[in-house]
This record gives C-alpha cells, structure tokens and sequence, in this order.
C-alpha cells in the first residue's frame, strides 16, 4: 500500500474520531512538554552549577594545614600543622604533575576611599597563578598581579567588581588610590563579572587582591590560609594530593597516610561528584516526563483499539482482494505513529517557544535566576524526546495492529 494512501485514511480516521483524537494528541502534546521542560531546565541548571564551580576553581585542589592524628617517629599526635608561603613552591620543585601553585592568605578589613568606607570586602594575599587558577580575569584597561608586584612588595591591588562599585561608585577605579586600614594601595585592575555558587569568605565580586609578599610584610604574623595547587592534567588530582601529603608530611614531620594532617579542598571530586548528581536527577527527571508520555501511549492504544473494531470489514474487504497482513500492519502503526508525531511536534513547538521566551529574561543581578539559569534546549534531549516518541508511537499501534492483521476475511465480512 502506498504511504500516500496510508496517510490520507488516517486523515479520514482523523475526521471521525475528532474528540478521541484530540483528547489523545493534547496528551503527546501534553507529555512531550512537561519532558522538554523537565530536562531542559534540568541541563540548564546543571550548566549553571558547572560555571559556578568553574568560577571557585579550575581544576585546582587546595590545601590546608589540619592535626596530626596519629604519632609519628616519637611526636605525640594532636600537633597543629602551619603551612607556609613557601611550601607552594615547594610543592612545585618536587612534583612535576603541578602546573601552577599559589599560597592565599586572607583578612578580613576595612578599605576606604575618599571618606567612603566598606568592610564587605575579604583581602587576600596571592601570587600572580591565582589569576587562572581562580579564573579572576581582568576587564578591558586594567590587569591582574605580576612578578613585579610580587617581587617588588607592590602596594597594588585587584578588585572585585562589586566592591569596586561599592567604593568608586561611577568613577573609573583604574590607578585610584584607596587606604587598607592605614595602608595606601593603588587599583591596578578590577574583575569581570562571574557566577559563583559556593565560596568561602564571600565571593570574589566581593574580594580585594594583593601580592602575598605585600600582604606579608604589612601582617607578618598572619598564617597561611591554603595552598593552591593545578595539576597539569585534571585525573592527576589524586596523586598530587598523596604526594603533597608525603613532600609536607617531611618538611612538617607527620605520616603520609595520617588523613586528618592536610585538608583537601578538590574541585576536581566536587565537580565530579556533582555531575553525578545532575546526571542522577536528569534520569529522574527523564523517568517522570517519559510516564507522562506513556499514559498518553495508552490512550493511543485505545484509540487504535477503536478504529480496528470500527473498521473490521473494511479490513475484511482488503484482505479478501490480496492485501498481506503485513500491509495491514503497516497501515495501523503508521497511523499510530503519526498520532504521536503530531502531538510530539505541538508539544515540543510550544516547549521551544517557552525556552525562548525564558532566554530573554536577564539573569544578572537576580540571585534566583542566576542559581537555576536559563533552560537548556540540548541534542540529547532531541534525542531523548524523539526516540521516546518513537517507541510510544510503535508500541501503542503494535496491539492494534496484530489484532487488525489477524482478521479473517470471512468473519471481517460478517461483522456488523
């Protein structure tokens, strides 16, 4: 039988079935959007929470000093262990997986400029790494740290774009002058606008940068906050970990297998961790959205069920005159599938157009919106959506259409 002829029946079945076959289509239509939307902000929101890590770290582990809890080589457990600004250069020598390395310190303090005052602010003390390492990159007229800071004990710093705002208000920030405490320092740069979904001490919009040989001279009795530390390669992170335990558990005399010595703070397990997560609630979410489109399946199979009765001795006729059973197969799996795919194309056309409508709604500034971001219309959710459609359109018209197939013509004929 020709598809062309297929079709047209089904637009006939179509005319005469106008309430079932609207009910049955509203419910594609119905579950194919709630699928598209359940995944689509499903993908958005992890999107969003991968930027915001992105922004806390690239792939860098950090390190803190921690309690021995174990006795090693006579001293008692319970010893606290200080790190120092040197062990990320140490860490560097001696560990040829680390790419960059930067020791933070961190203090919390007033800045003032021109009689305005904020104490918003987090000051840290880094090295010109932590620029990458942090992805704290300048806007356009300024710049981060360099050596020459560092080596020079410059006075400078970096700012975040919200204290900028905060303290210079509509004034350009760039080579102004401001007072940490009773400490002159000079702008040197201001950071770009980023996302961030954890942080600690406030998020880097917030934080006033400076070189830690700076930071170190103006409050030498101040500890060392963490270590940062990249591995050259992400699946590195573990090894780097054990052998910054054994290269520190040395200097600072603490077993390499004592767990509770150093504190790693590993972006790299976070955003795996994390991503096993979203991919856990995006099967959820897939899961949810494709029992909808099954409870419409069932309605097309009972719509299928009906046409079959209603057209027992049309049927009857077709196979009297030769049609194979497997051109009546054909014909109600067609019709089955075009049921579907007609509902599936209206659901997803309105899911598109809700996704589009969401995308032009400005996110910054809006804490919510920000956090969940914008829905994500992805392949795999094509894929996903349109093989689902797919199976319920052949599996609902399978029923129907073995039935229909194994009529006889002679009882087809009789039927009334």
């Amino acid at each position: 039988m020709k598809t062309w002829l297929l079709i047209q029946e089904f637009l006939f079945d179509l005319k005469n079935q106008k309430t079932r076959a609207f009910l049955t289509t509203f419910a594609v239509a119905w579950g194919t959007f709630s699928v598209v939307m359940l995944l689509a902000f499903g993908e958005g929101l992890s999107t969003q929470m991968r930027k915001g890590m992105l922004a806390n770290g690239d792939s860098i582990v950090r390190i803190y000093g921690g309690n021995s809890s174990v006795e090693f080589k006579g001293l008692p457990k319970g010893r606290s262990i200080r790190l120092r600004a040197e062990d990320a250069q140490l860490l560097m020598e001696t560990n040829p997986d680390i790419d960059l390395a930067s020791p933070a310190f961190g203090r919390r303090l007033a800045a003032e400029y021109n009689g305005k005052t904020t104490t918003s602010g987090y000051t840290v003390g880094v090295n010109p790494a932590f620029e990458e390492m942090r992805r704290m990159h300048p806007i356009a007229g300024g710049r981060f740290l360099n050596d020459f800071d560092l080596n020079g004990k410059r006075r400078v710093a970096f700012m975040g774009a919200k204290i900028a705002k905060q303290l210079f208000g509509d004034e350009d920030p760039i080579g102004k002058e401001f007072k940490l405490e009773s400490f002159t320092f000079k702008v040197v740069g201001t950071m770009a606008e980023k996302f961030q979904n954890s942080m600690s001490n406030g998020p880097d919009d917030r934080r006033i940068v400076i070189p830690y040989t700076t930071f170190t001279s103006i409050w030498p009795h101040r500890r060392v906050w963490f270590i940062a530390v990249r591995p050259r390669i992400s699946d590195l992170n573990m090894s780097v970990r054990q052998r910054a335990l054994e290269v520190l558990g040395k200097k600072y005399r603490f077993a390499a297998s004592d767990d509770r010595a150093l504190y790693f703070n590993d972006s790299i397990e976070n955003a795996k961790t994390t991503r096993r997560i979203f991919d856990g609630m995006q099967i959820f979410l897939g899961a949810v959205g494709g029992m909808t489109l099954f409870i419409a399946g069932v309605g097309i199979a009972n719509i299928m069920y009906v046409v079959v009765r209603e057209r027992t001795r049309e049927i009857g006729i077709k196979r009297a005159i030769g049609a194979r059973r497997r051109h009546i197969v054909a014909q109600f799996i067609l019709e089955s599938v075009l049921l579907t795919g007609l509902g599936g194309v209206l659901g997803l056309a309105f899911a598109l157009s809700i996704i589009a409508l969401f995308s032009l709604i400005p996110t910054a500034g809006n804490q919510a919106l920000e956090m969940i971001g914008t829905p994500n219309f992805s392949p795999g959710i094509a894929a996903f959506t349109i093989g689902t459609l797919v199976c319920i359109g052949l599996f609902a018209g399978l029923y129907p259409a073995r039935k229909a197939s194994r009529i006889e013509p002679v009882d087809a004929l009789r039927y009334e």
